[in-house]
């Protein structure tokens, strides 16, 4: 009795624990296997993928930038997919998008932040908006 690949069903030769013939198979395997487990990652990274490309085009070479509701929807941006919220001390909710934040200014209207070079500077900016009173 011989064993055979768990992927093409070759038999194998070698070790006597050996599962696959190759490390092709072994991938095709394992791919397949986690094929349904990855699939919601896969979906939500490619979501906040494409929110980030899009707040990163609507800022261009700005720290900070005005945009409209209507207008961010009609781009297909998600409002749901964020990577963090921050709330400032006077209760300003900051959505992130990685390094990329925006925040309401009025019912239709957002402004976004431009990505911050290191931690410090996020938390100085985000003081500096929340000092001139743009609440939520």
């Amino acid at each position: 009795m011989y064993k055979t690949c768990l992927e093409c069903a070759e038999k194998l030769l070698g070790r006597s624990d050996k599962k696959f013939c190759s490390d092709s198979c072994r991938n095709t395997f394992n791919n397949r296997i986690n094929r349904e487990k990855n699939r919601v990652f896969l979906k939500t990274n490619n979501r906040l993928r494409r929110n980030y490309r899009l707040l990163q085009k609507l800022l261009a070479r700005q720290d900070h930038a005005h945009v409209s509701r209507e207008h961010l929807l009609d781009l297909g941006f998600d409002f749901k997919s964020v990577t963090r919220i921050h709330i400032t001390p006077k209760g300003l909710r900051i959505h992130f998008l990685y390094d990329i934040g925006y925040y309401p200014k009025d019912g239709s209207n957002f402004r976004l932040i431009g990505p911050v070079k290191n931690q410090k500077k996020e938390s100085e900016a985000v003081v500096a908006i929340c000092s001139y009173g743009n609440s939520v």
